[in-house]
């Protein structure tokens, strides 16, 4: 019995991996999605599983029992190895001739001896030799799948593979990044494509009403420091998603996407500080940046000069 409780012991440590594998599976989701037949169906499973199990447990048990009730009625009995010692020595320990005489040590040392340090030619049991034999089956069977027919992908090939995977799922990050900017999220983008797409999206839309340079016409100036509602970042792409209509500012936010209003309004917040050709008188209040709303950009005409 005491081997039988280490054997299911075994096998209760070498199932935690499986176990750990449903968990990441999520299975309490599913087992919630089941409907009534199916949810009966696998308890009926389960019940039966466990009977068989218990089953099992009680026939080792009755061998064991029956063993050791036959070893007492016949002495003669006891003399042979059981079941399991048989097993063990065919599959696990073997069996070790024990070396009787000089001649016999000297046969196992013989030519293991170097620098006067010999070698003991050690058995290797039989569970030991089946794991060495089946390495080189292994092998040899990897060796002629991947390499004489190409069935399999090689390494490069692996390699590639998933270089591919990792660039859609960095597609649908940066697509999941970009569809979350709000005006709570938004930042500057001070890079050159965000900038040069913000410029191409201003020339399109906005220059009708605030001039290509942005010195204002209909709308206000944006090169200077006043502001009609605010020049921050998340204050500009406030502006510019959902418009003032009591001024004539129609809301972006159905044309545009949020990464290309923040790409504008990145782009908006460099034009201050620049020189355009006709600009308009100053409307609205003086705008002073603190620190953390500071745009990072020390220098907005060499901005806007590398833009274009």
């Amino acid at each position: 019995m005491k081997k039988l409780f280490s054997i299911l012991a075994l096998l209760g440590f070498t199932s935690i991996p499986v176990l750990a594998q449903t968990q990441e599976s999520n299975w309490y989701t599913k087992l919630q999605a089941m409907d009534s037949s199916q949810l009966t169906l696998l308890f009926i499973l389960g019940a039966v599983l466990l009977v068989i199990i218990l089953l099992l447990i009680l026939m080792v048990y009755l061998m064991s029992f029956l063993s050791v009730v036959l070893r007492k009625e016949n002495p003669s009995l006891a003399d042979e190895p059981s079941w399991w010692d048989n097993f063990k020595e065919r599959f696990v320990t073997g069996k070790v001739d024990e070396v009787g005489g000089k001649e016999e040590k000297a046969k196992l040392m013989a030519d293991h001896s170097y620098d006067g340090i010999s070698e003991l030619d050690n058995f290797m049991p039989p569970w030991l030799q089946g794991v060495f034999v089946g390495t080189v089956i292994f092998a040899v069977i990897y060796f002629v799948n991947y390499s004489v027919l190409g069935n399999g992908p090689t390494s490069v090939e692996e390699y590639e593979e998933e270089l591919r995977i990792e660039a859609i799922a960095a597609e649908v990050r940066q697509a999941n990044q970009a569809a979350g900017i709000d005006e709570n999220t938004v930042v500057f983008d001070e890079s050159a494509a965000a900038l040069g797409a913000g410029k191409t999206i201003f020339e399109t839309n906005c220059a009708a009403c605030h001039a290509a340079d942005g010195g204002g016409g209909v709308g206000p100036n944006l090169t200077d420091e006043y502001w009609l509602h605010g020049g921050s970042i998340k204050e500009v792409f406030t502006v510019v998603k959902f418009g003032v209509l009591e001024k004539g500012m129609i809301p972006w936010q159905d044309q545009l996407s949020p990464e290309q209003m923040q790409q504008v309004s990145s782009y908006i917040l460099t034009l201050k500080g620049t020189t355009p050709a006709n600009p308009k008188a100053p409307q609205g209040e003086p705008y002073s940046e603190t620190p953390a709303e500071a745009a990072p950009v020390k220098d907005s005409t060499a901005v806007v000069a590398s833009i274009e």
